[in-house]
């Protein structure tokens, strides 16, 4: 098939089976250069693999299916955070480990869990590491998964702008950040915990599994993707002359005061608006929501890591 673009084995010596799962296209990054020293690396150590791209037509049934066929020890999940947030879906409570090789745009997640930035190395750290831990995931509404950051307001708005945009970059999204400053207003919104419930008027209300955006946005320091936990952050004011009088220089630090926010830990909890809102998951438009019902699924997927990462201590 040519979703199976390489297999190799070497006649004797085997001690590791390596599923790549590529995502060809994420973030207009060619992934040929990468995959050509990362086969000279499995070949030179004598270690089985299999390439699987991705086409987006029914790649979940092909991808368990090849993956049950060729039996890994690890998967490596080659993309953005769409790509591992794909793997991770797939691999939801399955034996499999799977490490990040960051070949997106922004490499939210991988930024997130330490993953070394340079694709080749974190091969090599996938390759060697035998630090396997488990990573939350979040559940929406019963059927949608987060593992990154999801919102509502500003910036679901900014995303759904420039999804429709054949443009791509920091330029463009600035572009409509500062056009979707202009006509900002604050909304009203509820959020019901098993301890509490919050009602107050926001800018944002955002689903955080992590720490930052993509864009290396700060939204909350409470954010450990390892801890059984998701942040609810409620941003209640933003300074807009001055983010507009900032542009791109906004994003070198923190764009949400912390002051101006509160945060809420919880493993479950129900966000309520008064009318629908337009919602995105890790960088997705999902749609129009009045109700959020949000869940961790704790440790629902076992993910390849090393001593680097600071998650382990907390």
């Amino acid at each position: 098939m040519n979703r199976l673009a390489t297999t190799t084995k070497t006649k004797k010596n085997i001690n590791m089976k390596l599923f790549f799962i590529v995502n060809p296209i994420s973030g207009g990054v060619d992934k040929e250069p990468f995959l050509k020293k990362a086969k000279k690396l499995c070949d030179f150590y004598g270690i089985e693999f299999m390439i699987f791209k991705t086409t987006g037509k029914n790649d979940e049934y092909e991808v368990l299916r090849s993956i049950e066929e060729f039996k890994p020890d690890k998967i490596a999940s080659v993309g953005g955070d769409g790509t591992t947030l794909f793997c991770a879906t797939a691999l939801l409570n399955s034996s499999y480990p799977m490490g990040i090789i960051p070949l997106g745009s922004a490499n939210g997640m991988a930024k997130e869990l330490f993953v070394n930035p340079i694709p080749i190395e974190a091969l090599k750290d996938i390759i060697m590491s035998e630090i396997i831990e488990g990573l939350d995931m979040v559940l929406i509404d019963n059927k949608r998964y987060t593992m990154h950051i999801g919102d509502v307001g500003i910036n679901a708005s900014i995303v759904n702008a420039y999804e429709k945009d054949k443009n791509r970059g920091m330029a463009t999204y600035a572009k409509y950040f500062m056009e979707e400053l202009k006509r900002l207003k604050p909304f009203k919104v509820t959020v019901k915990t098993k301890d509490n419930t919050v009602t107050t008027n926001v800018f944002m209300a955002a689903i955080c599994n992590a720490r930052k955006y993509g864009t290396g946005v700060l939204l909350n320091d409470r954010g450990n993707l390892m801890d059984g936990k998701f942040e609810i952050v409620l941003v209640e004011k933003i300074n807009i002359s001055s983010l507009l009088k900032a542009g791109l220089s906004a994003f070198k630090d923190e764009f949400f005061d912390s002051q101006s926010s509160q945060v809420i830990s919880t493993n479950k909890a129900e966000i309520i608006f008064e009318d629908p809102r337009l919602l995105q998951l890790d960088g997705e438009v999902i749609g129009y929501y009045k109700n959020i019902k949000v869940e961790v699924l704790e440790s629902a997927v076992k993910f390849i890591t090393h001593r680097g990462n600071t998650h382990l201590a907390e």
